[in-house]
């Protein structure tokens, strides 16, 4: 996977070091980005944290580019805390004085702010698209640099020190008396086309900065979106998705392509505890996302951006069944019970839509609802009716169709029982490093799937261009993959939403440009024949062609040249996801040829050419 350290930063100003000791650069003080005149603004509320009086809560407004202050009391915006970019995850220092937000995509910051005064006293650069910071008691701050592959330490007057991880981090927990860092990684690392596909769950010492262990989620895990720790710090929970990748997309019933599932991580013992499904048996709970423990341990709560509501775990009456099936010998059997669950979750629709990140006080819970611009408040007590309430971020705004594009392609409630929605395989619009067998072209040929980014304007679509464009994939995929009848405007939502869907800058480059090993690759890839098929703006003449990829079954056949566009985040590559590095797919997987002349290269050619590839 991608990793690059990030590179050495200057002391941040006095007054930054008096608040935080951090090293960094400063900037000014940001202000929120510009609207256009008759653009509507977005907040899409992603994250939410609570100060430990329980009286303000903060909210990180992904496309609002700022932070919410909400007072808890009033239910009201006391303030909105402008940022450089997009909000991408907030934490709190330990002593509660400080706020810390991650931002911006693809030169990201990190945000510090006083919450006494909501003054901004310092931003320090932060890697590829930061996510989930964490403080420690130590005053260290971790955060994700997602698209580098690596977790950022900042320490007080140190360097700070990137850490290698895994694919796409996404989640970031501190456990075990503050020893060791939990680290959930959204996508699996590695090639797609054998018998076990999973992400892992990182742990890193705290003290040496060295990664522990990597422990691989059951097989299928995958989409990983968040992670909580227990009060106590022992136990690591992480969302995502149990793919059942390994079976044809022949029904939904049961599970039989998608569950969703909740991993707990014995972090002191370095090991998974279990895996819990969410689902209930006819009743899909798609795309756990958020998760938070209520203060007393007596709940673990979880977001379904999918379906739109909260489970409330009973963590008492959980840890008992998982002991007794342990002592029982079942304890492998859990992770596909779709009953496991009765009588100890209660399933409550929120209200609005879009749950993302969450936070407790006492026994409440305060859901960001991203497509509704809003904070959902329930009293988990049981010993009360659950009564969700709707607190606003801002003015109620018209949902365009490139906004009801997106909530159609993250909503379960397009599909037959609710397990999966179009990004469940497709995560930010992207692909979820698995194959599947989809029967558009016949069964038993499993195919990685595809991003959407730029499928409108590069037909035909499907891997094997069995669809004559991306419009008619869209149509398909509604009846085919979530057996549902939809109304005609449904899918045109979600064709303007894909449409509008931008390419993310590559970590290859180095300040917006190629590197010099890129520019020389990228000679390479004219005078080796690449640029033949892999042409235009989008770097592909949009023809098949056999180039001797195809095995077994599938020998000789004509595959649709694919777009390098953004190639960078789409691995494992090949149509079965057989090569994990774009290193392989210029040699290993070329002995002839017919995929460019690429048997010559030395290894100092092949990594250029593969650099300048993964800097599109």
């Amino acid at each position: 996977m991608i990793r690059r350290a990030v590179g050495t930063v200057c002391l941040l100003a006095a007054a930054v070091s008096l608040v935080i000791g951090l090293t960094g650069v400063l900037t000014t003080p940001t202000s929120a980005a510009p609207t256009s005149d008759g653009e509507i603004k977005y907040l899409s509320p992603i994250a939410v944290v609570a100060d430990k009086a329980g009286k303000t809560l903060y909210v990180a407004e992904h496309t609002g580019h700022q932070v919410g202050v909400v007072d808890v009391a009033s239910g009201k915006v006391k303030k909105n805390l402008p940022l450089p970019g997009e909000a991408r995850g907030l934490t709190l220092s330990p002593d509660g004085k400080h706020l810390i937000v991650a931002a911006g995509v693809p030169e990201g910051k990190l945000v510090f702010f006083e919450t006494a005064t909501g003054k901004q006293k310092g931003v320090i650069d932060a890697g590829h698209s930061p996510i989930a910071p964490v403080m420690a008691e130590d005053g260290t701050v971790y955060v994700c640099d997602r698209f580098r592959g690596a977790v950022l330490a900042f320490a007080p007057k140190k360097q700070p020190i990137s850490i290698p991880v895994s694919r796409e981090p996404t989640g970031l927990g501190i456990g075990d008396g503050g020893k060791t860092l939990v680290v959930a990684n959204h996508l699996p690392a590695g090639r797609a086309d054998q018998d076990f596909t999973a992400s892992v769950v990182t742990l890193i010492d705290t003290t040496t900065k060295k990664v522990i262990k990597h422990i691989p989620l059951p097989n299928g895990g995958a989409d990983c979106r968040d992670i909580a720790m227990s009060p106590d710090g022992n136990l690591g929970c992480v969302t995502h998705i149990l793919a059942r990748y390994h079976l044809p997309t022949t029904q939904l019933e049961r599970g039989w392509m998608n569950t969703n599932a909740l991993t707990i991580i014995d972090v002191p013992n370095k090991k998974i505890l279990n895996t819990v499904l969410l689902d209930d048996v006819d009743n899909g709970a798609a795309n756990a996302w958020g998760i938070a423990w209520t203060p007393d341990s007596k709940f673990i709560c979880i977001s379904q951006a999918g379906t739109h509501e909260l489970s409330v775990i009973d963590w008492a009456g959980l840890k008992a069944k998982l002991e007794k099936y342990e002592k029982d010998g079942k304890g492998e059997d859990v992770k596909n019970d779709l009953s496991f669950l009765v009588d100890l979750r209660r399933r409550i629709r929120l209200e609005g839509d879009g749950p993302r990140g969450l936070t407790t006080i006492g026994s409440k819970v305060y859901a960001s609802m991203y497509f509704s611009d809003a904070l959902c408040e329930l009293d988990v007590n049981p010993d009360i009716r659950p009564t969700p309430k709707s607190i606003a971020l801002g003015p109620k705004q018209p949902l365009t169709r490139i906004r009801k594009g997106e909530l159609y392609f993250n909503d379960a409630r397009l599909c037959f029982q609710q397990w999966q929605s179009c990004a469940s395989c497709h995560p930010d619009g992207r692909m979820d490093g698995l194959n599947w067998d989809l029967l558009n072209d016949g069964m038993g040929n499993p195919k990685s799937a595809k991003s959407m980014l730029f499928a409108h304007v590069t037909p035909p679509a499907m891997i094997t261009g069995v669809r004559a464009k991306a419009e008619v994939a869209v149509r398909a995929g509604i009846r085919f993959i979530q057996f549902a009848v939809r109304p005609e405007e449904d899918a045109v939502c979600i064709d303007e939403y894909l449409k509008n869907l931008k390419p993310v800058p590559s970590p290859f480059l180095v300040n917006g440009q190629l590197s010099p090993a890129a520019e020389r690759g990228k000679k390479l890839f004219v005078s080796q024949g690449c640029a033949k098929c892999h042409s235009g703006p989008y770097y592909t003449d949009m023809k098949k062609y056999d180039v001797g990829t195809g095995t077994g079954r599938e020998k000789g056949l004509k595959f649709d040249t694919p777009g390098l566009r953004e190639v960078w985040r789409t691995g494992p590559w090949l149509y079965d996801g057989r090569a994990a590095t774009m290193e392989e797919v210029l040699k290993k997987f070329n002995p002839e040829d017919e995929h460019g002349a690429t048997s010559k290269l030395n290894a100092q050619q092949i990594k250029d050419l593969a650099e300048y590839v993964l800097s599109l």
